[in-house]
């Protein structure tokens, strides 16, 4: 049977669908639409990086524009719509997805072993006395990891290589489901035991191994609609997932009918889509505007977590530049993606002067083509107005500084410069 055919223009607008980037800060933030956008996309990742705002902070925003802070810090470490765990790396999940999550912490103890053998025997006094602590505090004093000392004599110096013991206890007693982040204060983790965070955990039955796999791949599935091998194994990438058996669990989703191949244009090997899908796909490459209004993106965005897939589709290539000497860096520190009607059109190097109340686009770089006025070299929607484009960048600096709650935007310099000019008048 040949596989349907999916053109990119396809993939690209469903993509954008299943971000929820088709409306861009166009949503308002419930505890339904926070916990439907973190389980559909498979989690909300948290970054200690504080350069604009954090990193789950910025992402929200991407889609609901402003909204109360001290809301989401309701729904999230008192009504528990979501809590702390971890899919991509460290992210926020739904509460209402724990039967899944639960069987992942069931065999975390399993996993340690095979990965870290005899650790957990070596340790077991640690772990013991990690968790009687922090049950013995309770709700009402949650502990953090500085509350456990560093063992006499150990020096203490950065990486995760030398973490004092404590602080391994704790890690695998969260990834165990064991202990649950209660709350953070100046973004440090604090605490408690799960079942006592989390009562419904007592009550859930996890779901076993085998159907945990398959539902991480049917959600990977749907938080991007259509995806190759590769975009599967680098969406959803804890616990780490051995190619043979992820290929395997594939495989048989395709024989049962879940899942089906695709011929996506310009791409030799099959990408996947699960079958009640397509009906959707075929549409997507009909619409005429797949996402419409502006905004920046996070660098730790679930749209971002395999950049080689932006790239594939947009010829967008994106990397976040923290780690590299300052002399080398191309676009700057802490740079967000801008994305226009469905394009992504440039990026701007962000920070945050909460002393001087401003935010302050250190340099806003747009793409070749953008300044040319041509055709995106990936997807496209048809021609840009480069006008509504440059008022939309404003408007969506101005959100994210109101939102970050600083009064004024500036911006220092743009490439190319001809932009300066016209991007300060909108400001005024």
């Amino acid at each position: 049977m040949t596989p349907p055919k999916l053109s990119r223009r396809a993939v690209a607008a469903a993509f954008l669908e299943r971000q929820w980037l088709d409306k861009p800060r166009g949503r308002r933030l419930t505890a339904t639409t926070l916990a439907d956008f973190v389980s559909e996309t498979c989690g909300l990742q948290i970054d200690s990086v504080n350069v604009i705002d954090r990193a789950h902070q910025i992402t929200l925003w991407s889609r609901f524009g402003t909204y109360d802070r001290a809301a989401l810090e309701r729904l999230t470490y008192r009504k528990r719509v979501l809590f702390e765990y971890l899919t991509h790396v460290a992210c926020f999940v739904a509460s209402r997805d724990l039967p899944l999550h639960a069987a992942v912490m069931a065999d975390t103890p399993a996993r340690f072993d095979r990965r870290y053998k005899g650790w957990r025997k070596r340790y077991a006094t640690t772990i013991e006395s990690v968790e009687a602590a922090i049950r013995e505090r309770g709700m009402r004093r949650p502990m953090a990891n500085a509350d456990f000392e560093r063992p006499a004599g150990t020096a203490k110096h950065a990486g995760w290589w030398d973490w004092k013991p404590a602080q391994h206890a704790l890690d695998f007693l969260q990834k165990a489901g064991r202990i649950g982040v209660h709350s953070r204060v100046h973004f440090h983790k604090r605490y408690v035991a799960m079942d006592a965070m989390l009562p419904a955990i007592a009550q859930t039955k996890p779901l076993t191994l085998e159907h945990m796999w398959r539902e991480r791949m049917l959600r990977s599935l749907a938080a991007m609609g259509a995806a190759s091998r590769t975009d599967l194994a680098r969406y959803w990438t804890w616990p780490g997932w051995a190619a043979p058996a992820q290929r395997a669990t594939l495989a048989a989703l395709v024989a049962e009918g879940l899942v089906s191949e695709v011929a996506v244009e310009g791409e030799k090997a099959h990408w996947f889509a699960r079958t009640e899908d397509l009906p959707s796909l075929e549409r997507a490459h009909r619409k005429r505007a797949p996402s419409t209004g502006t905004t920046l993106l996070c660098p730790f965005d679930s749209f971002l977590w395999h950049r080689e897939r932006v790239l594939a589709l947009w010829d967008y290539h994106y990397r976040i530049e923290i780690y590299v000497p300052a002399a080398q860096r191309k676009h700057g520190y802490y740079t967000l993606p801008l994305l226009h009607d469905g394009h992504l059109i440039g990026r701007v190097d962000l920070k945050t002067h909460r002393e001087d109340n401003v935010l302050e686009a250190r340099h806003v770089h747009f793409e070749p083509w953008f300044a040319q006025e041509s055709a995106p070299p990936g997807v496209s929607w048809g021609a840009i107005d480069v006008d509504a484009a440059l008022a939309g960048l404003v408007d969506s600096l101005r959100s994210l500084a109101e939102h970050v709650g600083v009064e004024r935007v500036s911006i220092s310099k743009t490439s190319p410069s001809r932009y300066l000019s016209p991007l300060r008048s909108l400001l005024r």
